[in-house]
């Protein structure tokens, strides 16, 4: 198994990408310590991933909160001896559209999120993870976006765009600076991800456009190289891997899960 005996924070936990990394985490022989804003969320996940409660853990955290960050990452110290790795899932993603009409207040909410708030994280977790780093593999994952690189055309995110690719930026300077502690960084970059975000996506536009969902599903499929878009437990696979010791000669990189839609 690729995370046994690893413990694993994630924070974010929801139905979506959260849920999957979670249960993945689980399913390669980890303990997990999940994080979310919503306690209905994470006893729902912790129950679905690991029904006896041997190998999770949960407790409300919003990572705009130091203090929460830091009782998150007590906590799987406390439960299970350390942190081995750190899943940053949580994001703020529903701010739409470019900057000529923006609310750039609203722009200051998703940076405290999507690069604050995981920094925050990392940041509560580090005095864990350099143990880790020391015993021979520390690892923090960070979830960024495709959109950072390729602009998308039918859904317009600059402010998320824009957030997940300054956490690229960080990444590169967290990569040089955790590196001599044993701690590797790296980003998984989703494109478009079958799961519930895009699935509400795809519900509206047929709805919009007057036509059946299993049209606009095939539209977005068709721009893939495989062609079928990747689904969030793809991207949570990619996530395992890069938590794993499999990885532990990995730093500093961004891996693309997208079916081939935008190559570089």
């Amino acid at each position: 198994m690729l995370l046994a005996d690893r413990t694993v924070v994630v924070s974010g936990v929801g139905a979506g990408l959260g849920h999957e990394v979670a249960a993945a985490c689980v399913r390669e022989g980890a303990r997990v310590v999940l994080g979310a804003r919503t306690e209905a969320r994470l006893s729902a996940c912790a129950e679905a991933v690991d029904p006896d409660g041997t190998r999770s853990a949960h407790r409300t955290a919003d990572i705009r909160d130091e203090a929460q960050c830091e009782q998150l990452a007590a906590l799987a110290v406390e439960r299970f001896g350390g942190i081995d790795a750190v899943v940053h899932v949580a994001a703020l993603d529903t701010v739409m559209g470019g900057l000529q009409d923006a609310d750039l207040t609203e722009w200051q909410r998703v940076l405290d999120v999507n690069l604050l708030g995981t920094l925050r994280m990392t940041r509560a977790c580090l005095p864990a993870l350099k143990e880790a780093g020391a015993r021979g593999d520390g690892s923090v994952v960070m979830i960024g976006t495709q959109s950072s690189v390729a602009a998308p055309t039918q859904v317009r995110q600059a402010a998320y765009a824009a957030s997940k690719g300054a956490l690229v930026s960080a990444m590169y300077s967290l990569a040089r600076e955790l590196g001599p502690h044993g701690v590797r960084v790296n980003t998984v970059q989703p494109g478009w991800m079958w799961g519930p975000m895009v699935e509400g996506y795809v519900a509206w536009a047929a709805e919009s456009e007057g036509t059946a969902p299993e049209q606009v599903r095939a539209r977005l499929d068709a721009r893939m190289a495989l062609p079928r878009m990747a689904e969030d437990g793809d991207v949570a696979e990619a996530v395992a891997f890069f938590a794993s010791a499999r990885a532990r000669g990995i730093t500093g990189q961004c891996l693309l899960v997208n079916a081939g839609e935008h190559m570089r």
